[in-house]
């Protein structure tokens, strides 16, 4: 997985944007979001609050998100994306996929596809679990 990843950011033009994994994958919250407070990115994020407000603060130099008073409540301030943030993670995300087609058909059989595809749903459930502070072990 982790080499997969690798040669995901490389292919998709991640690399060249000069911003970190996490920095992109809290912009793309940003934009999927709307505007939206600091904690709720942290929590979406599974980080803390000072992880959250180090990204925003590179993502605001370079103009991708911005901050503005809550209209419902003035002493909280909500992020919004540039428009060019949202171009951005399209972009990237289309450089993704475009990247994944070729590869499947240059490397998965006709036959592995149900294979593949029930992989990806097991890998979707796994990073959706929300165990707490519980530890589950099934046999």
């Amino acid at each position: 997985m982790k080499r997969l990843r690798a040669r995901l950011r490389a292919e998709s033009g991640q690399l060249a944007t000069g911003l970190t994994a996490t920095q992109l994958a809290v912009l793309a919250e940003v934009v999927r979001e709307g505007p939206v407070t600091a904690a709720r990115l942290a929590a979406l994020e599974h980080v803390s609050p000072q992880a959250i407000a180090q990204s925003l603060a590179v993502l605001k130099a370079a103009g991708l998100v911005h901050s503005a008073p809550d209209p419902q409540d003035g002493r909280r301030k909500l992020v919004s994306a540039d428009p060019s943030a949202g171009a951005l993670i399209e972009r990237l995300l289309a450089g993704r996929a475009s990247f994944l087609v070729r590869a499947m058909e240059a490397a998965v059989t006709p036959d592995e596809l149900d294979t593949l595809e029930r992989a990806v749903e097991l890998l979707e459930r796994l990073a959706s679990v929300e165990l707490g502070d519980a530890v589950v072990v099934r046999r």
